[in-house]
């Protein structure tokens, strides 16, 4: 079967330089050895201060967690299309969402306005059904809509799973996030009891011949505090540089990529760096991405941190929860929320 021609935006989308992503050993930092802490700190802060990705290996996530999600993905996107339709997106941000669903819109790193070709299922959170935000209905606090077991066997169990194991890691790489800013061991502690976690299940079909401006995922900057991704099996990421180069990033199998979001970069008054990245088609083979979002509670306040402003450097953004950030970034970032059809009892906004 002959390919078809790859148009110049695609050829120039797809032929960029590679350069590999740092790697971190945050072994020993996991275990609590505050000197191991501080040691990988002084490396952390330079990544965030710079090209603002990286790739760490012996972080506790098996080999086996992941390919189970893997496999769990695969086979929930195999379903047809009405099955997965059935848990469409609802207004706390969970559900399917279809491809060229969604745009981003809120960007200033394209000007494109071509749908996205990704297809995904959002899975986040879920609090307590006795949670003051749950029992009054406020937004982002609403209940996930699974699947029926019977539709796919062992999916939930798999999904929670990933999920609960990439927030553990989250959690216990803090203390290096905090003196990497010069904080005291337990500054963010207390922000990530009620931790929200949100997980974009994805899935990339081929699209050997993109449009003028079509991507898998247009450029963006993530949204929250920290992002774990584990390589796909078809590259697909590309990073921008600090030199404004986009480049393909070299990982290696055992490492998950590591990246920081928008909410994290106001914290720190820009002194460390949400990295804007997007996502190219495969040509051949479906790619299958499970990027896993760990931040905090939704009532955590950002306030510009003590060591990140000074004389010369005032705050430049205001205090806000996380849950007002999210709110903006999800309402004004990507176009299919609250265009999507929903379910009869799901409206898109309030």
């Amino acid at each position: 079967m002959s390919l078809a021609v790859e148009t110049e935006f695609g050829r120039q989308s797809r032929e960029l330089p590679r350069r590999s992503l740092r790697v971190l050993d945050v072994g020993l930092a996991l275990t609590g050895d505050p000197d191991a802490i501080e040691a990988l700190a002084l490396e952390w802060r330079v990544i965030w201060e710079g090209v603002g990705f990286m790739s760490i290996i012996n972080h506790g996530v098996s080999k086996t967690v992941t390919q189970r999600m893997t496999d769990a993905a695969k086979a929930f996107h195999d379903l047809p299309h009405d099955v997965k339709m059935s848990i469409p997106v609802t207004r706390d941000q969970k559900g399917y969402i279809p491809t060229k669903a969604g745009i981003t819109t809120h960007s200033e790193f394209h000007e494109s306005r071509k749908p996205d070709t990704v297809e995904c299922l959002v899975l986040a959170t879920d609090y307590p059904a006795n949670h003051p935000d749950v029992v009054a209905g406020k937004q982002f606090y609403g209940l996930m809509p699974w699947l029926p077991d019977a539709a796919l066997p062992g999916f939930r169990a798999a999904a929670e799973e990933y999920m609960t194991t990439i927030t553990d890691l989250g959690r216990k790489l803090l203390p290096v996030w905090v003196r990497s800013l010069e904080l005291d061991a337990d500054f963010f502690d207390s922000k990530f009891e009620n931790a929200y976690t949100y997980f974009r299940m994805a899935k990339y079909p081929p699209k050997p011949d993109l449009d003028d401006g079509e991507l898998g995922l247009q450029a963006h900057v993530d949204t929250g505090f920290m992002t774990f991704l584990p390589p796909a099996d078809e590259e697909g990421i590309q990073i921008l540089d600090t030199d404004g180069q986009w480049f393909w990033p070299e990982v290696r199998e055992d490492a998950l990529i590591v990246n920081m979001g928008q909410f994290l970069e106001r914290w720190t008054n820009k002194r460390f760096r949400a990295t804007p990245h997007r996502v190219v088609p495969p040509k051949i083979n479906d790619r299958y991405s499970l990027a896993c979002f760990v931040n905090p509670g939704f009532e955590a306040i950002s306030e510009c941190l003590p060591t990140c402003t000074g004389p010369d450097n005032p705050p430049q953004f205001p205090t806000q929860t996380y849950w007002e950030f999210f709110n903006w970034y999800m309402t004004n970032t990507f176009g299919h929320y609250g265009k999507v059809k929903l379910g009869d009892n799901k409206p898109a906004n309030p």
